[in-house]
Parts: C-alpha cells; structure tokens; sequence
C-alpha cells in the first residue's frame, strides 16, 4: 500500500468507515495497511474536506461519521475520474481487482458516474501494471483513455508524439501498460512500419480512425516493453545459457532483452547495456552455466564481479 497516493487512502478510508462505524484507529491501519499515525493523518485529510468525522477514545473508542451526516453527490469532471484511476492504478495493481480494498471503492465511483464517463474509467482499469511505484509525469487522462478504448475496440488512431520534435503517426494501439509507473503504448506504426513503444506522456493527442486491426496472438504487453527497453544501448550482450528458456526466463528480469531458444536446447539472451557491471550482476542469478560471447566490456564486468566474489569466499 505504500505507493497508494494520498487521494487513494483518503477513499480507502472512507470506505471502511462506512462500512464499520465504530472502527478503532488499530483496525482502521490494518486494513489500509499503515501506521496509526497515518490514520489520524487521512482522517484529518477527510475533515478538512468537510466530512464530519467523530472519534472516541479509550478501550472501545474509535471513529465513525457524524450522526445525521450526508455524504454530497459525487461530482466528478471526466480528467477527475480518468486521473483518479489512474493514479490509483500507478500505486496499486489491487484496483483491477474488485475484491481489493482499492477496487472495491473504485467500482462504487464507477457506478455513480455518468455512462460516458464510466466507460472510460471502466476500460482504464482493465490496463496491465506491473512494478508500479515510481514517480514519472502523468499522462493526459483523456487522451490515454482515447488509446484505450481504441485498443480495446482495435481501431487504429492517430497520434500526435512529441520525442525531439512533433511527428503525426498512424498507429495500431495493441495494448496500453504501466511499468515501473510509467505509461506505455505498444502498438504497431504504419508510419515507420516497425513495432513501437511509445510513452503515453508523450502522446499530444490522439484521434481514433475508421481502419481496424487485429492484435497478435498470445500478446504479453509487459514484456514487449521490456524488451523493447533492453535495446539501443550503448554495448551489445550476447550471452548462451546452458538451459532452456522456460527455466531462463523465471530466473531473469525480461528488462535484460530477448530470451532465444538455440536448436540444441540452449538460450541465447540478446540485449544491450550502458552499465556492464549492472548487467553482470543480474547474470550471476543464473542457476546454470553461461557464456558471455559479447561484449568485451560485459565480459570485463563479469570477470572483475567473479574475482571479488572469490575474494570474499576465501578464508583470511
């Protein structure tokens, strides 16, 4: 719960107070997994917000709205909506889940949304997360639920991207993902002909065409942009593992590049790096013998890691 923004919690915990008059400051923390001092903080959040919440102290004490109180009408703009999913999906995978504290309390706010905006909450959180937590610049919420609904309905769009300059592009949006807190489209360019990773910060607008498309089989959004990300560094990898790539792929992040299975049984993993000695670490959790055939400078890392790993095992 600990990337969960502020707005999040101060739901969360209105939630349950809803739920549970009564609720003492111990069982209030446990099921927003803080502390009690966060507690007092988002009660006092949802105070100055004008939510008359009372408390009791001692034994039996707690917190519970005041008697007689009525919540105002939930009166939320389309960015408020789109933005509030959004970052709550940033900070917690759970808000897919309607089960979760966190989705639970979004699927009370979808239900009191107009229909046209509902859509688009509904559709955002159907987007794949992983590795959430980091802070990045957030996406326009209305153009992201653009690419959305576009990816959902397989319709191609065109995007307005700003890299070093603006460019118009024609794109097949084949899946919408967050990594590592960071918004991401893969799609398919026409413009270049080429599959792209594209930042959704990124995208100025985006306007949805008439042509359609259809996605590859058996697409994991996640890690297309992993390895995706693992290209266009600055030194080349190289390396042949002595084990098949089912068994590679559970003992190394997929941000290392692409993992190729070899006629004889082996896994050719294929890559680039600007830090050698970063790359070389991560190989040594590989559970089978390896070959690193580029790049001198990987090797260099590697052999300069073995010799302080011999160092330490040895006895003075």
């Amino acid at each position: 719960m600990e990337s969960t923004s502020p707005t999040a919690r101060a739901l969360l915990a209105l939630e349950v107070l809803q739920d549970s008059p009564g609720v003492s400051a111990e069982r209030l923390a446990r099921k927003l997994e803080i502390t009690d001092r966060a507690v007092r903080r988002y009660v006092r959040l949802l105070r100055d917000a004008g939510i008359p919440i009372e408390s009791t102290t001692g034994r039996y004490g707690g917190y519970r709205l005041g008697r007689g109180s009525r919540l105002p009408p939930l009166m939320l703009s389309s960015a408020e909506a789109l933005g509030l999913v959004m970052a709550v999906l940033e900070g917690r995978q759970g808000a897919t889940d309607a089960a979760d504290p966190a989705g639970s309390a979004i699927g009370k706010i979808v239900r009191l949304l107009p229909a046209s905006i509902a859509d688009s909450v509904a559709a955002i959180r159907e987007v794949t997360t992983a590795q959430t937590g980091l802070v990045s610049e957030a996406p326009d919420p209305d153009t992201t639920a653009t690419l959305v609904r576009a990816s959902e309905a397989g319709r191609r769009v065109r995007v307005t991207y700003r890299l070093r300059q603006e460019r118009d592009m024609d794109v097949d949006p084949w899946a919408i993902a967050v990594w590592r807190g960071r918004w991401y489209l893969l799609c398919w360019s026409h413009t270049v002909a080429a599959r792209r990773v594209l930042r959704v910060d990124r995208v100025l607008s985006a306007v949805t065409l008439d042509e359609t498309f259809t996605p590859p089989e058996d697409l994991d959004p996640i890690a297309a942009i992993l390895e995706h990300l693992s290209m266009g560094w600055r030194y080349e990898v190289e390396v042949v593992i002595d084990a098949p790539v089912d068994a590679v792929a559970r003992w190394l992040s997929r941000q290392l590049g692409r993992l190729d299975a070899t006629d004889d049984g082996r896994t050719r993993l294929v890559g680039t790096t600007d830090d050698p000695h970063w790359y070389a670490r991560h190989l040594t959790a590989l559970a089978a013998p390896y070959r690193i055939v580029s790049s001198r400078e990987l090797r260099d890392a590697a052999r300069d890691i073995g010799q302080r790993l011999t160092r330490a095992g040895t006895a003075d």
